[in-house]
């Protein structure tokens, strides 16, 4: 077993895959990926099974050694990566060689790239998931000295991986949503203001949830607690919106006036605070 040694954490990277299915019941969130199909598309490209686990990167890469060889692929944001100084693309299979380091600089588009190594990542498994998550993983976040473990591959990348266009949804300002349960309750200008206004995310946003910077006249009543999903817009008494994300609760007492559909949550998770994005309500097929 060969390790990532992590010289540099980074702002905020985790490792992350499909996340905890079927026990909601319980009360234990999904957690997984924010941006589902990047992270998918990272295993794809390395004929990882789809629930392999990732490291979810955000904003700021991390800097790692690798003890031994492997092949990895980086999707998502592009956040400038090199390989012991040479320019890496997102999108595209590398080897890597023992010793060699992995480093990230700028950011050019995007909010969370997704790092895939051969097999995946074989870090603790609790609950059926690799996926980090608050108050159920011991660690939330890369910390200074980790060590990643995973298998060693000494297979070699060849010209059929060739790159993979970037999906203009990392880049698109269009956030897709349903109608969500309490969405009629809405006054007629309420609705109007969700379908033609801009919105754009705050800095206080996080995996739990992203809350909107820009408020919504609310003329709706609490609710008694229900169930709600990652992907689920919430409107809370002040008129905040809040869309509750990967590690979100799985009931809530607000009204949950839309609900993102998966593209939409994917987008979404691509989103620096402050950009603006424009809310495209959908009907259900």
């Amino acid at each position: 077993m060969a390790e990532a040694e992590i010289i540099q954490p980074g702002l905020f990277s985790s490792i992350q895959d499909l996340g905890r299915l079927g026990l909601r019941k319980f009360g234990v969130p999904v957690s997984g990926a924010m941006d589902q199909q990047a992270a998918g598309m990272a295993n794809l490209m390395l004929g990882n099974e789809p629930d392999a686990a990732v490291l979810e990167i955000t904003l700021q890469g991390p800097k790692m050694k690798f003890t031994g060889p492997t092949q990895i692929a980086i999707t998502g944001a592009d956040l400038s990566p090199d390989l012991d100084g040479v320019k890496l693309e997102n999108n595209k299979v590398y080897n890597v060689q023992t010793g060699q380091v992995l480093s990230f600089g700028r950011r050019i588009y995007g909010y969370r790239a997704y790092l895939a190594v051969k097999n995946g990542f074989q870090t603790e498994m609790l609950l059926k998931s690799r996926s980090w998550s608050p108050g159920i993983t011991p660690h939330n976040r890369l910390e200074r000295g980790m060590k990643l473990p995973f298998l060693e591959s000494e297979e070699r990348s060849s010209e059929k991986n060739a790159a993979v266009k970037p999906d203009a949804y990392i880049t698109s300002a269009v956030i897709e949503a349903f109608r969500g349960p309490e969405y009629e309750l809405l006054s007629t200008s309420e609705k109007e203001t969700l379908e033609k206004g801009h919105f754009s995310a705050a800095k206080e946003s996080n995996r739990m949830g992203i809350q909107f910077q820009e408020k919504l006249e609310n003329s709706l009543q609490p609710i008694l607690t229900g169930p709600v999903l990652p992907g689920t817009v919430q409107l809370t008494p002040s008129g905040i919106l809040i869309v509750l994300m990967r590690d979100g609760q799985t009931t809530g007492g607000y009204p949950r006036i839309l609900q993102l559909s998966e593209a939409g949550i994917n987008t979404l998770a691509q989103k620096l605070p402050g950009e603006k994005l424009q809310l495209k309500l959908i009907k259900y097929k």
